[in-house]
């Protein structure tokens, strides 16, 4: 254990519902919620005003628009949480070599490994700073934990939140931890915790009366040595800077089941395109092509096939995925599709074999019953009809006349767009036929306005 808290913890603020908001006036100080629209979707984050009415990450859409019926509900939008999230990386890898991402909105720092810090108050400084900065270049608020291991510096983030920095002095910890929840403390999850609760065993300074040999006999070698450790308050476990992608994938939850085979495929088609395409953005190839399947009754089925070598080619893993789709029964219903690719690589060595395949399947439509190359290209290139556009709500929009927006609504034809950017007051709403050609797609605006020369700010360089 270190003698000094120079391990920070970094957790953002209610990450994508605290982005919804910077990013759109008239919802600030409002109750915000981030996730899946369906009947089937669940909550990604939701803003702490939305948090009052009880909703939280994880909770049924269903259950959370009953609990907070007013709340301005909207779909992610990634691509701004990735902007923003390499942003704030960028200001944590300025202060460490030494940085371990655990999402895009969590992280943690060795400040030694930096030599930003090496006692109590240079901790404290820098933490101070971080948070300002962040504030600066991101227009967003996080919380910081600074302790002498990885799993106080956690524990003191969450003490933090909102926008808070609690350090735990070295010496401290024990008396710290006693009267805490042994759901405090990780690898304890309600299976757990309620094992130890019939025990008698509540808090983590319980855990710590007990004993070793309880706790091994009450859950096992492993788990029990490893839980009174930690109660005990001893976690050496470094920062490790690199945390290797094990996979790329994406997937689909779909409002109403999938019953048409056809249509079953064209959407395999489309999520191995999306793979590729996240597959190429990170700069890297696969050998292992996996498909993944729930069907009706929720039970789920993967399959996969290994190729020769590593692609990133879009033939060959939609040409992959469906051979892997045509040994799954899909005839009760698909709620789920998800096309992955694993065996990663930084290089590509492409399977010629496997693209005179894909060219060969290619010309005989009927085989595999693929879409033609050809109309698929055309899909890709052709602008979508107007009438089969679908406005998600909470996406960027651009209205030839009256300019950037977003969408508030849609449906019956209609689309609802309020206008208004992140440095603007709270715009005014308009609404359009869904169709309307002076209405489009649009990306996502910087958080923060952008001025040239700013040091440290997306304007410098964009990481800061």
């Amino acid at each position: 254990m270190r003698t000094a808290p120079t391990i920070l913890h970094l957790d953002m603020d209610a990450f994508y519902a605290s982005a919804e908001q910077a990013a759109k006036p008239s919802l600030r100080g409002k109750a915000v919620i981030v996730g899946g629209l369906g009947p089937r979707g669940v909550v990604a984050t939701c803003s702490y005003e939305a948090r009052v009415f009880g909703v939280h990450s994880a909770m049924p859409m269903a259950q959370a628009r009953r609990l907070a019926p007013n709340a301005a509900y909207l779909v992610p939008r990634f691509g701004l949480y990735r902007e923003v999230s390499e942003q704030v990386m960028g200001l944590l890898r300025d202060l460490s070599p030494l940085v371990e991402p655990l999402s895009l909105d969590e992280a943690f720092v060795d400040l030694e490994a930096g030599q930003t810090a090496w006692d109590a108050e240079s901790a404290r400084l820098t933490g101070v700073k971080l948070r300002g900065d962040i504030r600066a270049v991101t227009g967003l608020t996080g919380s910081v934990g600074l302790a002498a291991s990885k799993m106080l510096a956690k524990i003191a983030s969450e003490q933090a939140k909102p926008d808070g920095l609690v350090l735990i002095e070295p010496g401290t910890e024990r008396e710290l931890l006693a009267p805490m929840s042994v759901r405090t403390l990780p690898g304890v999850g309600p299976a757990t915790g309620d094992h130890l609760r019939r025990a008698g065993i509540t808090t983590v300074g319980e855990i710590a009366e007990a004993g070793e040999d309880e706790l091994v006999r009450l859950l096992g070698k492993a788990h029990g040595v490893a839980l009174y450790a930690m109660a005990l308050a001893h976690d050496v476990r470094p920062v490790v800077a690199e945390r290797d992608t094990k996979s790329v994938s994406v997937e689909d939850t779909y409002d109403v089941d999938i019953h048409d085979r056809v249509r079953v495929r064209m959407e395999v088609q489309r999520l191995a395109d999306r793979c590729v395409g996240r597959l190429r953005g990170a700069h890297l190839s696969g050998r292992t092509i996996v498909l993944k399947v729930r069907r009706y009754d929720f039970s789920t089925l993967t399959r996969s096939e290994t190729l020769r070598g590593p692609t990133d080619d879009p033939a060959v893993v939609r040409e992959a995925a469906a051979r892997l789709l045509e040994s799954v029964d899909t005839t009760g219903g698909v709620r789920l599709l998800g096309v992955g690719v694993s065996g990663l690589a930084d290089y590509t060595q492409e399977d010629l074999f496997a693209q005179a395949r894909t060219a060969a399947a290619a010309a005989s439509a009927e085989e595999l019953e693929h879409v033609e190359p050809e109309e698929t290209q055309e899909a890709v290139e052709e602008p979508v009809p107007p009438a089969e556009r679908r406005w998600h709500a909470g996406h960027d929009v651009r209205h030839a006349e009256f300019g950037h927006g977003w969408v508030q609504g849609s449906g019956l034809g209609r689309v609802t767009v309020r206008f208004e950017t992140p440095g603007s007051l709270p715009g005014r709403v308009r609404t359009f036929r869904s169709d309307d050609p002076l209405l489009e797609v649009a990306e996502p605006l910087p958080l923060v306005e952008r001025r040239p020369g700013d040091v440290g700010s997306p304007a410098a360089g964009g990481e800061g």
